[in-house]
């Protein structure tokens, strides 16, 4: 199988690749367009700053590819969140696959939320075989509300999608590379989807 993670510059990407190998896998990091065309599959990690991150999509051009790949993608952290229409970070307008506004969390909670939360409401193939409530881990301050494309739900101050799905596109809010078996199991879901 060829898979491939998009090198864009922003994204915890070593990790991505060791949690794939660990499957039985190899991934290739590209910024190519060719490659990420023809790959079976694509993920598109994201760590960082969101306007930034849409910057270096706009000069590679990787802006205009995405929102047009017909293989399985999956976004990851801020790779699910420039999959969503816009951004309240940097005031970003985003790749508008997921019909959401990003926002961030309330002023009462300490942000960014990082470590362990649980996961329900799961409503896809992504999870198959992965209990509701299952911990997952996330770094984050800015989410995405719930909405017609939600697959799962997280909540810290308020509930908000901590997966989103539209046709061939999913995205997750929480990082599977770092959520032990269960991050390992989505994983291994994504890369058997038909």
């Amino acid at each position: 199988m060829n898979i491939v993670i998009i090198d864009y510059g922003a994204g915890n990407i070593q990790s991505i690749k060791f949690a794939i190998r660990r499957l039985g896998f190899e991934a290739v990091l590209s910024h190519d367009v060719e490659e990420i065309k023809n790959a079976d599959r694509v993920i598109f990690p994201g760590v960082g700053e969101a306007s930034s991150a849409m910057e270096k999509l706009r000069a590679s051009g990787l802006d205009q590819l995405i929102p047009n790949l017909k293989q399985p993608v999956l976004g990851i952290c801020l790779g699910m969140q420039l999959m969503c229409n816009s951004s309240e970070e940097g005031k970003t307008k985003g790749l508008a696959i997921f019909d959401l506004d990003v926002v961030k969390f309330p002023k009462s909670e300490k942000v960014p939320q990082i470590g362990w939360n649980q996961i329900s409401g799961l409503g896809s193939k992504l999870f198959n075989k992965i209990p509701d409530r299952s911990h997952i881990y996330l770094v984050h301050s800015f989410y995405a509300p719930l909405g017609k494309e939600t697959i799962a739900i997280s909540e810290y101050a308020v509930s908000y999608s901590a997966a989103l799905r539209k046709d061939n596109f999913y995205g997750v809010q929480f990082h599977p590379e770092k959520s032990s078996d269960v991050g390992s199991e989505i994983l291994k879901n994504f890369l058997s989807l038909c």
